[in-house]
């Protein structure tokens, strides 16, 4: 299992690597899309079922979540001014 989850690793810290120019919501919804498709892929793995599908799965509600999370913090934000 360790050697299936490295080269995903490796993927992901060379995309966030990138983050420097994004704005808040971009960094919001790629970071909640990484962790959802890390949680994903380990659910999945543990679980026994398919776990390309379970990163898929998690990053999209993981990058949702993201950018719901930021919206809401931007309103927040907004209305105590």
């Amino acid at each position: 299992m360790t050697r299936k989850l490295l080269p995903l690793a490796v993927v992901a810290m060379i995309g966030l690597g990138g983050c420097a120019d994004m704005n808040h919501t971009e960094q919001r919804v790629l970071s909640g899309g990484a962790i959802g498709a890390a949680s994903g892929a380990v659910i999945t793995a543990v679980t026994g079922g398919c776990v390309a599908c379970g990163a898929a799965i998690g990053g999209a509600v993981g990058a949702a979540g993201g950018y719901v999370v930021d919206q809401v913090e931007g309103k927040k934000h907004h209305s105590e001014r």
